[in-house]
């Protein structure tokens, strides 16, 4: 084991309790009240930090300036939950019934607060370092929030760093790839309204429950007929909620989507593609139809200089056989995205080795590569500020 990760091994203890805490009360995006207190409290303990909360709502930065360099880093972590029930059996599983660190937030936030408290004790570098903790990742609000609220001309960065655990990579290791690294993500609502009445008298009814099943199948022929196959893209429809009982035909139906592109020609095309679908297909069935449109995301695309540096890092630290370079890249999506449209640096993942994938109910976050990832932030940190 390296000299900075056995450093960073004397404060498991402290980064299991965050992050067991953090587990067991976990609240859900851009609702992080008592979230962002607790991690308050840990920041101001260490006692070197200048600390402002409520940037973006419930974001957090702490900032450290050391010497006379005038160089800076972000470095942001996040820490909401997901409305997914918990069907773990840990000492630490969720309090709070419907809701869960499924994700592993808690796990990046308990990470960066180790790496905050190293850095206040050993101060082992020359420049500002600052520490973002984001709220409402999972819905694509707390980055842009951020943002808007000032983040990177109250605390100016050279540079911005992020981190997501990975299950099934291996533990401990880091993958950086140059370039994409995750999809934009749009996260829309599709309300069909027919017109509700008994089961067994389905003539005086218009069923929105049919007309909803259509326009699921339809939209599956989105990405395979229109989206080229070099591309990637994928559209899933993660909820479809309509009546209570059996012999009621429902008066609405509500479909939750999650539409995920590589490129702002194709996000064009599928989105526009959903619209036309959802219009006509409600019509045929005699429905009418709202369609919500969330925050829309964006493409995670890594500069290509800053990852080859924090490669090089990650490599000096733990070794080249503990990098892989280039890694994977996925579909899935990260506000981070928006963070590397108005400065450099990269996103990187780390292996939590083998497991249920994350917003799977039975996930976990592998509690051994804390110090692992501490570590990571703290190398960043001195070598940029050196």
């Amino acid at each position: 084991m390296n000299t900075l990760v056995k450093a960073l091994e004397q404060d498991s203890a402290r980064m299991k309790e965050w992050f067991e805490h953090m587990h067991r009360h976990p609240e859900l995006s851009m609702q992080e009240t008592e979230t962002s207190e607790y991690i308050l409290e840990q920041l101001r303990e260490m006692g070197a930090y200048d600390i402002v909360p409520g940037v973006g709502k419930h974001g957090i930065v702490a900032s450290l300036k050391v010497g006379d360099g005038n160089k800076s880093i972000g470095l942001r972590a996040d820490f909401d939950a997901l409305p997914i029930q918990e069907q773990n059996d840990f000492s630490y599983k969720s309090t709070v019934e419907g809701v869960s660190h499924l994700c592993g937030h808690n796990g990046h936030s308990a990470m960066l607060l180790g790496a905050a408290r190293y850095l206040a004790k050993t101060q082992n570098f020359n420049g500002t370092v600052r520490l973002i903790f984001q709220p409402g990742e999972e819905t694509m609000e707390g980055g842009p929030a951020m943002i808007n609220d000032g983040l990177f001309e109250r605390f100016p960065v050279d540079v911005v760093f992020g981190m997501h655990n990975i299950p099934d990579l291996d533990e401990g290791k880091f993958y950086f790839n140059p370039g994409q690294m995750m999809a934009s993500v749009d996260n829309w609502e599709v309300n069909i309204t027919g017109k509700g009445g008994h089961g067994g008298i389905p003539e005086l009814t218009i069923d929105p429950v049919v007309a909803g099943s259509s326009i699921v199948m339809a939209i599956q022929s989105i990405v395979s007929r229109n989206v080229a196959p070099a591309h990637r893209a994928v559209v899933t429809i993660g909820a479809f909620l309509a009546g209570n009982a059996g012999n009621v035909v429902a008066n609405n139906a509500i479909m939750r989507l999650s539409v995920r592109t590589t490129t702002p020609e194709d996000r064009e095309l599928v989105l526009g593609n959903i619209r036309r679908i959802v219009a006509h297909q409600a019509q045929s069935f005699g429905c009418t139809y709202e369609i919500h449109e969330g925050v829309p995301g964006a493409v995670l695309v890594n500069d290509a200089e800053e990852t080859e540096k924090a490669a090089q890092i990650a490599r000096a630290t733990f070794g080249d056989d503990q990098v892989i370079y280039p890694g994977p890249s996925f579909l899935a999506s990260e506000d981070f995205a928006f963070m590397l449209q108005k400065k450099k640096g990269t996103y990187c993942f780390l292996g939590n080795g083998p497991g249920k994938m994350v917003h799977h109910p039975e996930y976990y976050f592998n509690q051994k590569i804390l110090p692992i990832g501490a570590a990571y932030w703290v190398a960043l940190t001195e070598n940029y500020l050196r």
